[in-house]
């Protein structure tokens, strides 16, 4: 019996993540929803390693020139190319069941209907930690936590290391900020801010796709774009409202908020330079329940192990302070 039980709950454990888990965790979170989920290759999987070494280029190649006939060309070895280095990051929700809560719901049906619960009650949480980290700076729970908007686009540009470079020392390392501080009505900079932030960090075809701000500044937005712009259907994105993100765009970004995002903070992305990196082996699996020597129960885990990368801290911007 308790063999048969073992299988079951395993199984059905297995089958609930690997076919609902991701999806329910990434619908809540916009930021990995937009990374993870419109198929623009923003996740990457890779098999492990020591670490996660993000090629970057950061400076133009001098040789480039023209030349006529025997001129003699320029051969020096160049530099303008390293790497960023990211260290692993893991995250673990734990699903325990004692003996006499599966006596008390001994029938099939009745087992699955309380380990879904318990699973739900795992997902509920994993999807609070990593919303809450992805905004943070990854110095949390002892610098365990995956790294966050607060650190790659960074209030303080200047300061700050990330992917083992140093912004002090490297400008080019260092993303853009402003502030959208009021001068005499709420918001009457905010989209004069957003303007040059957007346009600072553009680069020829290549502009930011992605803002993520708080409910207030969203709202802020909204109430400027009701009174100064004419607003049409055309100014929201239909696949995350499709999915239940409320939206409007920028230009050609889509503007979403978040519950966890930093106060007085528009972040503004360029996704082709954010990427999650996802272990192949460790995209939220579960593992067999397993019953300790000293317990009464049976525990099992879901498992998560990534990080959140940048190779150009310099097409990103933020916008702080905002009143």
């Amino acid at each position: 019996m308790s063999d048969r039980f073992d299988e079951l709950l395993t199984t059905t454990l297995k089958n609930y993540v690997s076919t609902q888990l991701e999806d329910n965790i990434f619908d809540d979170m916009p930021l990995l929803y937009w990374m993870d989920k419109r198929g623009d290759g923003r996740k990457e999987t890779q098999d492990g390693g020591e670490s996660i070494i993000v090629p970057l280029m950061y400076g133009k190649n001098s040789t480039a020139k023209s030349y006529s006939g025997y001129d003699i060309l320029d051969t020096t070895p160049q530099e303008g190319i390293g790497n960023a280095t990211y260290a692993w990051k893991q995250y673990a929700a734990s699903i325990t069941i004692d003996r006499l809560s599966e006596r008390k719901n001994s029938g099939k049906h009745q087992i699955i209907n309380l380990l879904q619960a318990k699973v739900k009650q795992a997902e509920m949480s994993l999807r609070d930690e990593m919303s809450e980290d992805l905004f943070g700076d990854g110095t949390g729970n002892e610098s365990k936590d995956v790294l966050g908007l607060s650190a790659i686009v960074d209030s303080t540009p200047a300061t700050g290391t990330v992917g083992g470079i140093d912004a002090a020392s490297y400008p080019w390392w260092r993303n853009y900020q402003t502030a959208g501080t009021k001068t005499s009505t709420n918001y009457d900079n905010l989209m004069s801010k957003m303007r040059t932030a957007y346009n600072t960090v553009s680069k020829g075809k290549e502009h930011p796709d992605f803002i993520i701000t708080t409910q207030t500044v969203y709202e802020g937005y909204e109430g400027l774009l009701t009174t100064d712009i004419n607003y049409n259907v055309a100014m929201t994105d239909t696949k995350l409202a499709d999915v239940g993100f409320e939206n409007y765009k920028f230009k050609g970004a889509r503007i979403v908020f978040d519950s966890d995002c930093t106060a007085s903070a528009m972040y503004i992305l360029n996704s082709k330079y954010l990427k999650l990196y996802v272990d192949t082996q460790t995209d939220f699996i579960t593992t067999d329940f397993v019953r300790p020597a000293n317990q009464d129960a049976k525990t099992a885990q879901i498992l998560w192990m990534g990080q959140l990368c940048c190779s150009n801290r310099s097409r990103h911007a933020v916008i702080t302070a905002i009143t």
